[in-house]
């Protein structure tokens, strides 16, 4: 068994996570069941001379990766043995029927208390690639993260050159001090968050940074004249983060496991939430030189953010018996600007699905339901005898999908509620299809900037063809919005700046190879258009991944009642689902 030649990360100065020690038995079955067991335990990390506990799982930062095949049943074991409540959310996971073990707190499930312990149970069907799991529950999943490997059923190629080694590069967000402070802060006072001290990659901050020294740097060691399939994954809090590797060119051949019609870049542009696969072709001989793996973020808001660059190096390894040349010049990547709106509208446009026989791109052509949400940010009010920091005079910051502010339940999960017929007070299915008071959504801001505070669902009969238009707002200054749909992978069909043109744009749509993704963003003072198929019964979420904005609100759920066959009903709820 070779493992598809993934990596021994001891040979690679750590790629921290001690990862890789994982049984993979029966390898050469079909649909075999893989355990797992996650405990959700403190670690004490020091990085830039701050030594702080964190939540980790199984003791690694960042965790061990989640590996199967497609068609494989997957049962992970959680046991919490830290004092914060805890869920794992195994992000892109299409969750066929089984949406109680996906994973956001308080919708699909109550939280894994202290000292007690949920399994999570599915089965992966119809995908392979790259995905992540992480916490999902306030700002856990700042060090709760890792990734899922999804390899094709045995016998199946790649639709790509077969890579010599395949390897993770998953980028992260340091704080000195405790993230769940950081929320709890910016919550109370109303105002922005304090910005992350680092990024990382691979739980790594780099060279760039004050007190952070050369064991905080990974060093990725390559041969030459190889192909490397880096499995590149962003679970950064907040920023979405430009990527490249000085003098070499990464070719796109998969976006949150969706394979995609290749295509060359010098850098990439990576939401926190997205994945993508890009090969790596090392020179033919090894250079005298090593080379510069950087990331720094892509920001278009008006507020705070952590403007600095982490940093790795790609190393070659030279033949035995040459000497290893010493003192090699280090050359450096060259970043788009930290707004390249233009670098980041190309790159995004060149996705596209595969489309092929093999791989057909199954977008809805004609649609049932249509939706029009706009998503962005506003105010809410100031509690009595307080003082707030928001952007206005005794406000709170806060986020709305069509203006409504999402307010999660505490007593039952949405799912339970709704399973057990006890939606009555928890949930209410009104929620808008179209903004209640239309207004310039990226012009002149409406002069009330306050949201609306509640719960409410979208309910869709089984099978139906959704399409819906996402439209960013410039209420409090435009900015991009990577928003993620559980549940469902969704087909971009189209994007633009300004407000969405109903008559003229959907002429522009690409209904034959739209790229298929779980997390796109929302272009900053622009739209996007999805469709989706909604052939998955249950509760799912759709928020924006920038964690600030979900902290406050910009969310909603989607309710999809079951179909008439038995496999197209929402399965009973396990026996060990947590108590809130």
């Amino acid at each position: 068994m070779d493992f598809l030649h993934l990596p021994s990360f001891a040979s690679m100065r750590v790629l921290v996570f001690g990862f890789w020690v994982v049984t993979l038995f029966s390898e050469f079955a079909v649909g075999i069941t893989r355990h797992y067991t996650f405990n959700i335990e403190y670690l004490n990390v020091t990085r830039l001379c701050h030594t702080r506990p964190i939540l980790s799982v199984n003791g690694k930062f960042p965790g061990p990766p989640l590996v199967a095949r497609e068609g494989d049943r997957v049962l992970v074991k959680v046991v919490n043995h830290v004092s914060n409540n805890v869920t794992i959310h195994w992000h892109g996971i299409r969750q066929i029927t089984s949406g109680w073990a996906d994973g956001p707190a308080y919708v699909t499930q109550c939280p894994i208390q202290s000292n007690q312990s949920y399994t999570y149970n599915f089965t992966i069907t119809g995908q392979r690639g790259t995905l992540l799991w992480h916490a999902h529950i306030s700002w856990l999943r700042a060090t709760i993260y890792g990734p899922i490997i999804i390899l094709p059923k045995h016998k199946v190629p790649y639709p790509f050159e077969k890579p010599h080694k395949e390897i993770p590069i998953i980028f992260g967000e340091w704080f000195n001090v405790d993230p769940e402070a950081v929320i709890s802060q910016a919550l109370q006072t109303g105002g922005g968050p304090n910005v992350s001290d680092a990024y990382t990659i691979n739980g790594l901050p780099g060279p760039f940074y004050n007190c952070s020294s050369n064991k905080d740097t990974l060093k990725l060691k390559v041969k030459a004249g190889k192909t490397y399939l880096l499995r590149i994954i962003n679970a950064a809090l907040n920023e979405e983060l430009f990527f490249s590797i000085a003098n070499h060119t990464l070719v796109v051949v998969e976006a949150d496991a969706s394979y995609t019609k290749p295509f060359e870049t010098h850098t990439i542009l990576i939401a926190p939430g997205q994945t993508t696969n890009v090969l790596l072709k090392t020179k033919p001989k090894s250079p005298n030189a090593t080379f510069l793996m950087a990331v720094r973020p892509y920001f278009t808001g008006s507020g705070t953010f952590d403007n600095s660059t982490a940093a790795a190096i790609l190393e070659y390894t030279h033949p035995s018996h040459k000497p290893t040349p010493q003192n090699l010049p280090l050359l450096q990547p060259t970043l788009p600007p930290i707004n390249a709106t233009d670098f980041v509208t190309k790159f995004t446009a060149k996705f596209k699905s595969l489309g092929n026989d093999k791989f057909p791109s199954k977008v809805p052509k004609m649609v049932d339901k249509k939706f029009f949400f706009t998503v962005g940010l506003g105010t809410s009010p100031c509690p009595k005898n307080t003082t707030c920091q928001g952007p206005t005079n005794n406000t709170k910051f806060a986020a709305s999908v069509n203006n409504i502010s999402f307010a999660l339940p505490h007593s039952l999960s949405l799912i339970q509620a709704y399973y057990s017929k006890r939606s009555n007070g928890v949930f209410k299915t009104d929620f808008p299809s179209v903004p209640i008071n239309p207004f310039n959504y990226t012009g002149t801001p409406p002069n009330n900037t306050m949201v609306t505070n509640d719960t409410k669902l979208v309910v869709l009969n089984f099978n139906t063809s959704v399409q819906v238009v996402l439209q960013g707002t410039s209420i409090l200054g435009a900015e991009s919005h990577p928003l993620h749909l559980h549940g469902y992978d969704f087909f971009v069909v189209g994007q633009g700046f300004g407000n969405y043109d109903e008559n003229k744009d959907p002429e522009k749509f690409n209904l034959v190879d739209p790229v298929q993704r779980n997390t796109a963003g929302v272009p900053a003072a622009g739209w996007i258009a999805i469709r989706f198929q909604a052939d998955n019964p249950g509760v799912w979420f759709m928020h924006c991944h920038l964690d600030i904005h979900t902290s406050w609100g910009l969310i909603m759920a989607w309710l999809v009642l079951d179909g008439p066959e038995p496999n197209q009903k929402l399965q009973p709820p396990p026996s060990d689902l947590p108590k809130c």
